[in-house]
């Protein structure tokens, strides 16, 4: 008995394009998308999702390495945990390969560490765009008032989703997790 195949798909932010990705894959029972950061898996609800769901013999695809992890070892434990449950993975846009071969594993990993390198890139190219931002004072940062950040706080220990605090404080889930992960200083 073959099992339904799903599609993951995911978006660095909610302004960004899904489109490419969902072209790219076709013949599926239900798309799984995320439109968050590729720092981690841990918060990709609708990777957390897909991973309660699916069953043996079922077949998870995704378009790209980078779109289901940015780093090798997020992506060799998510490989593992859908291979333990009986769950294969296709990425569409590589050779198909055995993930369980040892050769197969070398090639994840180089296309992890590769994900890793691009994200590291981005980051960098990132941070010196902000540099030259600030030398020309236009950079803004968010901030929220700390009136604002009590009734978050409320807010999260009642389960109240991130999505929606952010929303309501018109800041991106980005700098809402970077605060509650970080520390960081987000008041006025």
């Amino acid at each position: 008995m073959s099992g339904q195949v799903f599609d993951y798909v995911r978006v660095s932010t909610s302004s960004q394009n899904e489109a490419r990705q969902v072209a790219a894959l076709s013949d599926v029972d239900k798309i799984y998308m995320d439109k968050v950061s590729g720092k981690n898996t841990v918060t990709r609800d609708q990777l957390n999702a897909l991973r309660a769901f699916v069953r043996v013999g079922d077949v998870v695809k995704v378009k790209a390495v980078d779109r289901l992890a940015r780093n090798s070892l997020d992506l060799l434990q998510s490989l593992e945990e859908f291979k333990n449950k009986g769950v294969t993975v296709k990425f569409i846009d590589s050779l198909e390969f055995n993930t369980d071969a040892i050769s197969g594993k070398l090639v994840i990993t180089v296309l992890g560490t590769v994900a890793e390198f691009e994200r590291e890139s981005i980051r960098q190219h990132q941070a010196e765009g902000i540099a030259q931002a600030r030398k020309r004072g236009v950079y803004r940062t968010s901030r929220i008032s700390q009136d604002d950040w009590k009734v978050a706080k409320r807010d999260l220990e009642a389960g109240v989703p991130k999505s929606k605090i952010a929303q309501r404080l018109n800041i991106s889930r980005t700098t809402l997790y970077k605060v509650l992960d970080e520390g960081l200083p987000a008041f006025d």
